[in-house]
Parts: structure tokens; sequence; C-alpha cells
């Protein structure tokens, strides 16, 4: 349609000259003595645009001549990075494909062209990754660094991820203190952060980054919790040698986290090594009262103390709630065993037994049966025991 037009247009244009120029009758004359040469003013129009026309041409050709060297080297330059992106592509496909190796080196190729040297860089350093190359990695890693202005912070978490691939939690947090230095965090370098944190056992750095994730709704709540709780209870464990540093964790922990039963059982656990096995029988208790956990009620008769009377009744209270709890009974059997209930405890024991058969509730009455002379019963639960210890080795 285009050239259509322009043929039309031209046709009207010549139409319209030619018109104008019918019935002309001036004429021009040239003199250089001794010479003279006369021409209708019709020929000398044409003559002019024709010599135009012609030095218009002449004058372009003289320009692409010179300008070819250039055009050439623009040509060049297009068809290299031609390439070089083709070769970032098919990098880009063989990571996602797992042909690391043809990734490297693809990811080669395309750096070696000068195509975007920066994602070519950490292309090559994921697949060297793969490969387990550390050393290439680190390489690729380095070069990443010439295309810093734009693929800075892609060669930063790119970087800290591989490290933490690698267990480098130190060297990874590193670099993510470096990610985040004059920048707010955002949520890939704050789940970052909370991998190389856990691998290092900050837990206390851990709740805060789990805080910060939950304010963004960045991590499934289920995910979230099980991250607090798995924190908590290293918390705990590892503080219980320091009373006030135990009981000023406690108290700052959030009632809704002290009554589950994982970290309520790890702050019982701490207490009871501190000697404090009341403080410990209480926190049971509200964890208890709140979510049933037979780990838990079981640590409720672990340990002898002086309020074994009232944690007897208060368990008896709760089997009428719950009868049939095997790990209830066998810890009603430990107490009365503290209580030198001999028969209650024995009949407790039984019954735990006869609900669920356990390693514990064996050991328990056979060292019962000890206690009390019977011999001959307590070598046989000693062996039933050993049976099945052995019996879930086996089928472990």
């Amino acid at each position: 349609m285009k050239g259509l037009l322009w043929l039309l247009v031209l046709s009207a244009l010549a139409v319209a000259l030619s018109l104008a120029m019918r019935g002309h009758g001036a004429y021009a004359l040239f003199v250089l003595h001794p010479w003279r040469a006369e021409i209708s003013l019709n020929l000398l129009a044409i003559l002019l645009v024709v010599v135009l026309a012609a030095g218009y041409f002449l004058l372009r050709v003289v320009w692409h001549a010179v300008r070819l060297p250039s055009h050439v080297r623009a040509f060049r330059e297009r068809r290299r990075d031609e390439k070089g992106r083709a070769a970032a592509l098919g990098a880009i496909q063989a990571l996602f494909e797992g042909q690391f190796v043809r990734a490297e080196k693809l990811a080669s190729g395309a750096a070696g062209l000068g195509a975007t040297p920066g994602l070519a860089s950490l292309l090559a350093a994921r697949a060297a990754q793969r490969l387990r190359q550390f050393g290439r990695r680190d390489q690729w890693l380095e070069r990443a660094k010439e295309g810093d202005g734009e693929w800075r912070l892609a060669r930063l978490m790119t970087t800290a991820e591989l490290l933490l691939e690698e267990r480098r939690f130190l060297e990874a947090r590193a670099v993510l203190r470096e990610l985040n230095a004059g920048r707010p965090r955002h949520v890939a370098a704050l789940l970052l952060s909370l991998r190389a944190e856990q691998g290092m056992a900050n837990w206390d750095e851990v709740l805060r980054l789990a805080n910060l994730l939950e304010k963004r709704e960045a991590m499934p709540p289920e995910a979230l919790d099980s991250v607090r709780v798995n924190a908590r209870v290293a918390i705990l464990s590892g503080r219980a040698a320091d009373r006030e540093g135990l009981a000023r964790h406690w108290e700052d922990t959030p009632r809704s986290e002290r009554l589950r039963p994982k970290i309520a059982a790890a702050a019982a656990r701490a207490f009871i090594e501190l000697g404090d096995c009341r403080k410990a029988h209480r926190i049971i208790e509200e964890a208890l009262e709140r979510d049933w956990d037979g780990a838990l009620a079981l640590l409720y008769g672990e340990r002898t103390d002086e309020d074994a009377f009232e944690r007897l009744e208060r368990a008896e209270r709760w089997l009428r709630e719950r009868p049939g709890e095997a790990e209830l009974l066998l810890t009603l059997g430990r107490l009365c065993v503290q209580r030198e209930l001999w028969g209650k405890a024995q009949s407790y024991l039984e019954a735990s037994l006869a609900t669920q058969p356990t390693q514990a509730a064996h050991v328990a009455l056979a060292r019962l049966f000890e206690r009390i002379g019977r011999t001959e019963e307590a070598n046989r639960h000693f062996r039933a025991s050993a049976d099945l210890g052995s019996a879930s080795r086996a089928s472990g």
C-alpha cells in the first residue's frame, strides 16, 4: 500500500509538471566566447533536476564509503552481541535442564563474547556449584564483579545462597550484611539471613528474623511456628547452667509459646537440671492443661520431689478425663513408686503395658519388682524391654 501511494503521488506530480511546462516558449542562452548554446527552459529545468539528483547520489556514495569501516564494526558488534545473548539463553536453558557442564560452557562463551558478563558469570557460578567445583565457582563470582553496576544485588544474593548450600554460614552472613548495608532488607535476603543464623545457632537473631518475616507474611505460619519452637528449645537447652539467664528468658517468652509442649518440655528439663523441680512441674501442668502431650506427661513423673503426692493427685484427675492414656498411666506408676505405693504402682504400670507395651514401662515395672524382692518377675520384664529394643532396631 505504501508503494502504491508513492506511485500515485509521483504520477500526479508528473502530470502537474507536464501541464505546467506545456506551451512554455522561454529558452536559456549560454555564452562562452566564442561559443553560444541555446536550450529550452524546460530542458534546463530537467537538466538541473538530473544534476542535483546525481550530485546527491554521489555524495551519498562518498558518505557511505567514508563510514563503511564504522558500519562494519557495528555489524560485527551486533553479531557478537547476538551470539553472546544466544549463548546466555542456552546456558539458562541448560541450567534448568540439569545439564550443568553444558550450562557452564555456554555461560563461559557468553562471558567471553562480552554479552551481559554479570549474568553469564552468575550462570557459570551456579553450574559450577552443582558440579561441586567450588574453586571455579569462586572464580566466576569474582568475574561477576565486573558487572557490579546493575548486577551487584544479583551477585551478592547468589553468593550468599551458594555459600549457604556449602554450609559456610559465617561467610554467607558477611555477604548478606554487605547486601543490606544502607538499604532496607527485602524478603529473599531475610530468608537467606534466617538460614545463616540457624546454621550458626544464633537463636536470638533467628527469633528476631522470624518476627520480621511474620510481619511481611513471607513464610507460612506453620513454618514460622516450627522455626520459633526450635529456636526456643535450643535457647532453653543452652541455658540450663545459667539460673538467672534461664529465668529471665522464660519470663520474656510470650505465654502462647510457653504453653507449647516442646518449649515447655525444654524449659522443664532445664529447670530440673538446675534443681528447681517445682518450677518445672508448674510449667508442665500449665502446658498440659491447654494442650495434652504424651511426652510431656512422661516428663511430669521422671524426677523425685517433695510435691510427688500433689502431682499424683493431679495426674489421677487427668486420668479421669483421659482414661487409657499409656503415657499417663506410666507417669502415675512412677509417681506411686516415689511415694512407695507399691500396689498402685504395679497396677498403673501393668495397665500402661496392657494399653501400649513400651521399653520404659517394662523397665519401670522391673525396677519396682526389684525393690520389693520379686527378682524373677523383674528379670522377665528386663528381658521384655530388651526384646522390644531389638525389634525396634530391626524394624528401623
